[in-house]
């Protein structure tokens, strides 16, 4: 696990030996996000439909209470950001690399301290990515 700075923000990112693909499925489920967000207990949409530029809907936290967000950077297959109850959150990214792929979350510069939870998600992530790649 390597911390750096990704796109301007702090991020924390481990290599995982699985397909690119079966990375970022895990990470658009909404109902594998509570698999793997130590913060989330559930997530929902808005409207039916894949996870997209300008989604929608509502997670939930591990304390219970319902916060609204919008995915506010999207490039299928590659990366997502949000904002959670208006307040720029975690951008989740899946980088291509020869024998597997590198995902990263990156946290705004004044969340630091939430480094620790995106590290604690991501062997989460690579454990479901390798259940669902065969």
């Amino acid at each position: 696990m390597r911390l750096k700075l990704r796109r301007g923000m702090p991020s924390v990112e481990l290599f995982m030996a699985t397909p690119p693909a079966s990375a970022w499925n895990v990470l658009v489920d909404l109902d594998a996000w509570s698999d793997w967000g130590p913060t989330v207990s559930g997530a929902e949409l808005d409207e039916p439909g894949p996870l997209s530029m300008g989604s929608t809907g509502k997670v939930i936290t591990a304390v219970g209470v319902a916060l609204p967000f919008r995915i506010t950077e999207f490039q299928d297959g590659r990366m997502w950001g949000w904002t959670v109850a208006g307040v720029p959150a975690t951008r989740h990214e899946v980088v291509p690399h020869a024998r597997g792929c590198v995902v990263s979350f990156g946290v705004p510069l004044w969340a630091p301290a939430y480094l620790p939870v995106m590290a604690l998600a991501l062997p989460r992530i690579e454990r479901l990515a390798k259940r669902t790649s065969g």
